[in-house]
């Protein structure tokens, strides 16, 4: 174990709703509740757990690739971010 922790790119952020602090992520990559991901771009740059994800205002465990998602996000995100997964 090297202890480095590797960073997959999973997702863009295509959409950001301030007020709920929620952003709609276009996956090109599974992702789960649980799973520990990065958001970054050119202001942007923060680590959290998915805790909340939902397709349709319909909660959801786990979404698949090609899937658009509403993801409760810590922090303020902008269009264009990358949402990647660590592991």
């Amino acid at each position: 174990m090297s202890g480095q922790a590797t960073k997959t790119p999973i997702g863009k952020v295509t959409n950001y709703y301030s007020k709920i602090n929620v952003a709609v992520v276009e996956l090109f990559a599974p992702l789960k509740k649980g799973d520990e991901i990065a958001i970054e771009g050119a202001t942007t740059e923060f680590t959290q757990a998915v805790e909340s994800m939902q397709i349709d205002r319909q909660d959801i465990d786990s979404a698949k690739a090609g899937q658009a998602i509403g993801l409760k996000v810590e922090e303020r995100v902008r269009i264009g971010d990358t949402v990647y997964r660590i592991e």
